[in-house]
Formats: structure tokens, C-alpha cells, sequence
């Protein structure tokens, strides 16, 4: 069986971006707890520190479910596969909307980052398979555009909502968006075929892939000195008097992603390995200027804006150097992409926590350069598997095909 749908030279705008929508809700989910902690503690009659686990039971839940729910689907049709994960946000948001139980809570919870795990499993194939070869990089760019806007903008989205609606409503219009998304995905993204027996590749075969484990080891290392910087934004920023004005910090990181995001679009076909190499090389070099300028306000919000920039893009390129790595087994090598991911989330919460109690916020910069020469070194020592120099290659087979 073959993909019915004939690919031109002109991307098909709307399905990519029904892709992009999923991305949004799977982060705008696991986000929105944070801005709500006070009402979900006072609604659900529990601590804040035991509110803030349902922000931990969604990410187990995706850390969890990506593997094996991504085998498990590997047969079927792309698109009900898509359907299946949207509609899991709209069972399980609502659900989250209507209990009055903790317990029943986290098991929702637990289930919606099932949902997010299979989704991102499946997002980046899918845009890859909707166009020819030399358009994959650009078509994942806008797949992607979802995760920064999500990302800069889902705790203020819920902190707003919360006080606007309370965080029942929010939930529910969460389930809302999911039930938009499935009418646009029915009528603008397309359907493929899921892989055949013949076509599947055990998960060991595609980890043993050369290239694949490098591309891992790079999303580990970059995203650990991510989500240090990401998660403990607040205290970091402190020391210079902007903690009233994190909120502007993370709109300039927001912004400077959606840059990257546009940036990286244009580049990622044809400098693939050069991309990853800069980003790398800038963040480091952010890193550096904050443990040395760590109170310096003008260097905080410049390096903020780099380090958006730099961020922007890392999903697109990652996802695409996976996803070329791994050939036909595209789909459970990003499925281990999102359980790497969700530990860098995870490490980068405890090594952070650590870090601060310990050290204190003025050590975080000099451990996310250590993180990041780990990732430079890797992805330079990659070069002929993993982030190959010159331009993609115009043969990449896409899973499924």
C-alpha cells in the first residue's frame, strides 16, 4: 500500500500546522498546572507541593507510555493514530476538568501525558511524510511552531485563565481545542498507512542504528542545560532584580524561539550538522557570560534572547538528524526522543533543585557549559552518522514509505 496522497512543491500549510495545534495542547497541558497551583490546591482540597504532581504524573506518563504505545500503533493508520492521542486530551482534560478527587486527578493526568507521548512520537514523521525529501527539515519547522509558543506562553495563559475563568474552566477549554483539532485534522491531514511487518524494525535494531545514539546523547546533554536554566528561570533572574519581570523575560525567550523556529526553517536542509554545531556554540557561550555577568541586566536579557534563538530550533533539528538516522524506524526512534526528552525534564528538576540548595543559582551557568561542550564535542564527533557535513540527503526514506 502506498501514500494516496500526491506531494508537491508547496507545503501543505494547513495539515502541518493541525500538527503544530497538537504540539501546542500537548505542552499548553503539561503547563497549565503551574500557573494554577494555588486554585487546582484549593479546588482539589491538597497541598500545593502535591498540586504541583500533576504536572509530575503527566511527564511520567509520556516517559512511560512513548515506547510501547508507538510499537503498538506501528501498524496502523497514521491518521487515526493522531486522532487517538488527540482525543485522549479531550477524555482526559475533562475528566481533569470535573473531578473533585486528587486521586482520580493524577490518574487523568497520568493518561493525558500517555496521550502527549504518542503524539510526539508520531509528529514528526508525519510532517516529513506529507512532503518530498528535500522539503522534511522545513515542513518539521512548522510542525513545531506549536512547542515555543506553548512553552513562553502556557504559564501566563494559565495564570490568566485561572483568574479569569478558574482552573476547572481553563481544563475544559483545553477539551474545547481538542475537539476542534479532531474536526480539523479529519478534514485537512491527510492518511498514510502504518508499516507493514515486514516494514518494522525492533527497537533494539533502530537503537544499534549508527547515528541514533549520538542524536540522543545530544538531546540529553542540550536539554539538560535547557530545562536547568528553563525550570529555575525565577531564582536565576533574581540576583539582578528581575524577579518581578519574569514574565518579560520569558516573552523575550518566546519571541527569540519563534525566531529560531523561522531561522532554522530555512537552514535545516542544507546545514543541517552547521545549525546544531552554532546553536550549540551560542548557548555555550551564553552560559559562560551569565557565570560571569550573572547581575548584569543587559546581559541577562541578550543572553535570553541567544538562548531562545538557539532553542527555537533544537526540536527541528534533532527530530530531523533522528528521523534521517533512523530511516524506517523513524517513528520508535522518536518515540525514544520523548523519553530522553522527559529525563532531561526530570534530571534537570533534580540536578537544578540540587544545584540550588547546595550552590546556589551562581553554579547553574558553569554546569550547563560542562553540558554543553559534552553536546559540541558529540555532535562534532558525529559527522559522518548523526549530523553528517553537506546537505540532506534527497533519499531519506520516511517510515512507511
Amino acid at each position: 500500500m502506498t501514500d494516496s496522497p500526491k506531494k508537491s512543491d508547496s507545503l501543505p500549510i494547513s495539515a502541518l500546522l493541525a500538527l503544530a495545534m497538537t504540539g501546542f495542547i500537548c505542552i499548553l497541558t503539561e503547563t497549565l498546572p503551574a500557573g494554577l497551583l494555588p486554585e487546582i490546591s484549593a479546588g482539589l482540597d491538597v497541598s500545593p507541593a502535591l498540586a504541583g504532581q500533576l504536572v509530575t504524573l503527566y511527564a511520567l506518563g509520556s516517559l512511560l507510555a512513548a515506547i510501547p504505545l508507538t510499537i503498538a500503533t506501528q501498524g496502523w493508520r497514521r491518521r487515526n493514530v493522531l486522532l487517538l492521542s488527540i482525543i485522549g486530551f479531550l477524555v482526559f482534560n475533562s475528566i481533569t476538568a470535573w473531578s473533585s478527587d486528587y486521586v482520580l486527578t493524577l490518574v487523568a493526568r497520568f493518561f493525558a501525558g500517555m496521550a502527549a507521548g504518542l503524539a510526539w512520537s508520531l509528529i514528526a514523521g508525519y510532517a516529513r511524510r506529507m512532503v518530498a525529501p528535500h522539503q522534511q527539515g522545513r515542513a518539521l519547522a512548522l510542525a513545531m511552531v506549536g512547542t515555543p509558543i506553548a512553552l513562553s506562553l502556557g504559564v501566563p495563559i494559565g495564570t490568566w485563565l485561572g483568574g479569569m475563568v478558574g482552573w476547572r474552566t481553563a481544563f475544559g477549554l483545553m477539551s474545547v481545542l481538542s475537539i476542534g483539532l479532531i474536526v480539523w485534522v479529519l478534514v485537512k491531514v491527510p492518511d498514510y498507512p502504518g508499516q507493514s511487518r515486514t516494514q518494522r524494525i525492533a527497537l533494539r535494531s533502530v537503537l544499534l542504528t549508527p547515528g541514533v545514539r549520538p542524536v540522543l546523547a545530544v538531546v540529553l546533554t542540550w536539554m539538560l542545560a535547557h530545562n536547568m536554566l528553563y525550570t529555575y528561570i525565577a531564582p536565576f533572574v533574581a540576583p539582578a532584580g528581575l524577579g518581578s519581570q519574569v514574565d518579560v523575560v520569558l516573552l523575550t525567550f518566546g519571541v527569540a524561539a519563534l525566531a529560531g523556529i523561522w531561522i532554522t526553517g530555512r537552514l535545516v536542509d542544507r546545514h543541517l550538522r552547521q545549525a546544531v554545531l552554532a546553536s550549540l556554540a551560542a548557548f555555550a557561550l551564553v552560559a559562560l557570560l551569565f557565570g560571569l555577568y550573572a547581575e548584569s541586566i543587559a546581559v541577562l536579557y541578550i543572553g535570553v534572547f541567544v538562548w531562545g534563538l538557539t532553542f527555537g530550533g533544537a526540536a527541528t533539528l534533532l527530530q530531523t538528524a533522528l528521523a534521517d538516522a533512523a530511516g524506517p524506524g523513524a517513528d520508535v526512534a522518536m518515540s525514544m526522543n520523548v523519553v530522553v526528552w522527559n529525563c532531561a525534564i526530570a534530571g534537570a528538576g533534580l540536578t537544578g533543585g540540587v544545584l540550588l540548595g547546595q550552590f546556589g543559582v551562581g553554579s547553574f551557568p558553569w554546569v550547563m557549559l560542562a553540558l554543553l561542550l559534552i553536546a559540541l564535542w558529540i555532535a562534532s564527533a558525529a559527522s559522518r552518522h548523526g549530523f553528517p557535513s553537506g546537505q540532506r540527503r534527497s533519499d531519506v526514506v520516511v517510515a512507511g514509505h
